[in-house]
């Protein structure tokens, strides 16, 4: 992957370009020393002259650009070296002017919210106005040179470099700066990550750097030749933009580099200013001190699936290969390519205006979707889903739309979602809210389903950051997976059911991303040094002795760091570190024992546990076998297991009756109150009162037993063995209540 860069043949400003924007995808605004204001067109690389203001120097402009539309808002934030911000609309007519600061103002910054702005000066201070120029508050007054202040993507915090330090100051009250030095020189830029997680910064040390938001350092870079001037993260967070004196790197964003372009051979430029991503995350526009524009377009990106890959060679041409028969075809688009994925034997490339569906089989006959905007695609079994900057759609691979989901802010928090925070499966899609982010939404993608229109929800205590639906299918009982990491970095699994209460099984900590394999449920995390892979996170979730014999952990070390996750195809697993893809293998016969189950081939998933004699083995078996009442197969696999408490405990359901069965199945679940609902439903009163009563639902056993007016005396003794073994007084009053009545009614009878 690289940077295919476009020059002009000669410099458009006789001094330096200061300040670069977009104001849309083909549209870009420059302004330099000369006080000009030109807009750029990005197909051609021509510009017009918008405005020219005079005794204006500016420093720093930043457009506000709609999320709704993805096109400017009309308003063009402007600063100067003479401590003024203006605000412009698109007519190049003066709305706002205001004097900020006592000296020039260094950065300003439209929130990503909308809602305000921020302006730093070489005064030391930095304030935010609203949206309107007018002054809420002044954030810090310190009495250093501040060179340059961002928000966060959440507009909750704001980033600041003064000197060789870097500082965050949240706007939240009685919150405490975070500081900490960050180069061997002075920080001459910083750029959040649109995730919020990471902030990179770039110093005359000639480094530039990534940090987390406590600033732990997670990586540095090499010295260059010169120090680093500029950068900037790609919309979509997967990409990092750094500029220098003549150089131009495309990198990733945990910092390692794809590509370097150096302009001493062809033609010098100097230090690169205010590099900037377009809002598709497909071109990068700068300005040099030299008075040229540079722009570039990412090309040589590249998507493997099995035997195909598909890869950009310029703005409006793809190449596919099939690498078993080493065959090519070419595919040109009549607009600019912004996104594509490829997967399930199915091409999908979006383009400006269009959506592209291509079958592997025939790939010179697409179906071709009018969709303009798209931001995410994401590929299943039976449909895919785009999401552009309003709206979600999922469509059938014949270019049919299929659904529209939507929820409460659906359309205003549309343009926030990224491939961590939705996820589809083959019937089910999951969303995190954004507004609150410790929601999930449940939608059904079945024709008429309930949950189309009514998601359920689950609730969790603490913030998601990522979420993973299932990939192949329901799993027992008729249920897909949702995994989802926390603000704590704990994986949680939880069944996706009929009603709205769903139970949350914590499997795993200190995990950074993860994903299904696309042919069974099996699970792979990754953490900081090493990767683990849950072979039946399904049916071991509710247990954590299954889910420790069934979970392994292998180390990365010797791939390096910054790993992430690339696919899961099978029993395969791809790592990428430093620009270098792995392939790792989960067990092939705990992935083979999965499908033998899945076709209900018991007798030879047998085979294969009594051919390996692998406690892992024998564990999934026995997990698999009773999700699904194979009871005399489930006993086998957890003798061999030396699970003898579990032995024990299938002994016991064997003495039971198919009623008392079916509760038992049910409770090993995790569904309380439909085992319940079993036992009352058959009028087995006492055995529903015992159930309670193992699961210390003390005050429930109590009103089933008032209830029927039966076996009172019995809870109420259990009730007192309990409280004795706790060496407490009984406090609940309905019990407290109970005991003096039986009392009174023994002294009655002994009277």
């Amino acid at each position: 992957m690289k940077f295919k860069i476009y020059l002009n043949k000669e410099a458009i400003y006789k001094g330096t370009i200061t300040c670069v924007g977009w104001s849309s995808n083909n549209e870009v605004y420059s302004c330099g020393d000369d006080c000009q204001i030109l807009k750029w067109t990005t197909t051609t690389r021509e510009f017009v002259q918008v405005a020219k203001i005079p005794d204006f120097y500016p420093t720093d402009f930043n457009w506000l650009i709609s999320k709704s539309s993805g096109k400017s808002n009309e308003n063009l934030l402007i600063s100067s070296s003479d401590g003024r911000f203006i605000i412009l609309n698109k007519g190049a007519r003066v709305e706002r002017s205001v004097n900020a600061h006592n000296g020039a103002i260094i950065s300003c910054r439209w929130s990503p919210d909308g809602s305000g702005l921020l302006s730093a000066g070489e005064d030391g201070v930095i304030k935010i106005f609203s949206r309107t120029g007018m002054l809420r508050s002044t954030v810090i007054q310190n009495e250093g040179l501040i060179v340059c202040a961002r928000w966060s993507p959440t507009s909750t915090t704001i980033a600041y470099c003064q000197g060789n330090t870097i500082a965050l100051k949240p706007l939240a009250a009685n919150s405490k700066l975070i500081k900490w030095q960050a180069h061997d020189g002075l920080v001459l830029a910083i750029a959040w990550a649109p995730n919020g997680e990471y902030l990179a910064s770039a110093g005359e040390d000639t480094r530039y750097k990534i940090w987390d938001t406590q600033g732990t350092n997670i990586y540095t870079s090499a010295g260059d030749d010169y120090p680093i001037t500029t950068l900037d993260f790609s919309p979509c967070g997967k990409m990092l933009a750094v500029g220098g004196f003549n150089m131009l790197k495309l990198c990733h964003y945990s910092g390692w580099c794809y590509n370097v372009t150096r302009f001493e051979d062809t033609k010098p430029v100097g230090s690169l200013m205010n590099a900037s991503w377009s809002p598709d995350g497909t071109q990068i526009l700068s300005g040099s001190s030299s008075g040229n524009i540079i722009f570039g377009h990412v090309v040589e990106r590249e998507v493997i699936y099995k035997n195909l890959k598909a890869t950009i060679t310029g703005r409006r041409m793809m190449i596919m290969k099939d690498i078993v028969n080493n065959t090519t075809d070419t595919l040109d688009f009549s607009d600019r390519i912004i996104k594509w994925e490829l997967g399930y034997g199915h091409l999908v490339v979006a383009t400006s205006n269009q959506l592209h569906i291509f079958n592997e089989n025939y790939i010179n006959t697409p179906v071709i979707v009018d969709r303009p905007e798209i931001r995410i695609i994401l590929l299943g079994k039976k449909n895919f889903l785009v999401v552009d900057n309003i709206s979600i759609f999922i469509y059938t691979y014949s270019g049919r739309l299929h659904l529209n989901p939507r929820y409460a802010g659906s359309q205003a928090q549309a343009f926030n979602l990224t491939t961590q925070t939705i996820s589809m499966g083959i019937d089910v899609l999951a969303i995190r809210d954004y507004a609150d982010q410790s929601i999930i939404h449940i939608f059904d993608l079945y024709p008429g389903a309930s949950r189309q229109e009514e998601p359920n929800q689950v609730k969790h205590k603490q913030l998601i950051t990522e979420i993973a639906v299932n990939r192949s299918g329901p799993s027992a009982d008729d249920k897909h997976l949702v995994a989802f990491i926390d603000s704590n970095r704990d994986l949680y699994l939880t069944l996706i059911q009929s009603g709205p209460d769903y139970t949350l099984h914590k499997i795993g900590t200190q995990v950074i991303s993860i994903m299904w394999s696309s042919e069974c449920n099996v699970l792979v995390g990754l953490h900081d040094s090493c990767y683990s892979i849950w072979y039946c996170p399904g049916e071991a979730c509710s247990d954590p002795s299954l889910i420790a014999l069934t979970t392994f952990s292998y180390d990365t070390t010797e791939f390096g760091k910054n790993i992430s996750l690339v696919n899961f195809d099978g029993f395969t697993i791809t790592l990428c570190a430093s620009g270098a893809n792995f392939t790792v293998s989960a067990k092939i016969y705990c992935i083979l024992i999965h499908k033998l189950v899945s076709e209900n081939q018991w007798e030879k998933a047998l085979k294969i546990c009594r051919m390996g004699q692998s406690l892992l083995l024998w564990t999934c078996l026995a997990a698999l076998a009773s999700k699904r009442n194979q009871h005399e197969i489930s006993e086998e696999a957890f003798s061999s297991a030396l699970q003898i408490d579990k032995v024990d405990y299938m002994h016991f359901m064997k003495e039971l009756d198919d009623v008392e069965q079916m509760a038992e199945n049910a409770m090993n679940g995790m569904r309380i109150e439909e085992a319940e609902t079993i036992l009352l439903h058959n009028q087995k009163i006492s055995e529903a009162i015992q159930f309670c009563l193992r699961l210390h639902r003390w005050t429930r056993a109590l009103e089933i037993a008032q209830k029927h007016s039966t076996d009172l005396k019995f809870v109420c003794e259990e009730r007192a063995k309990y409280m004795e073994a706790l060496q407490k007084q009984e406090n609940e009053p309905e019990f407290v209540k109970l005991n003096s009545q039986i009392l009174e009614s023994q002294s009655n009878e002994d009277y």
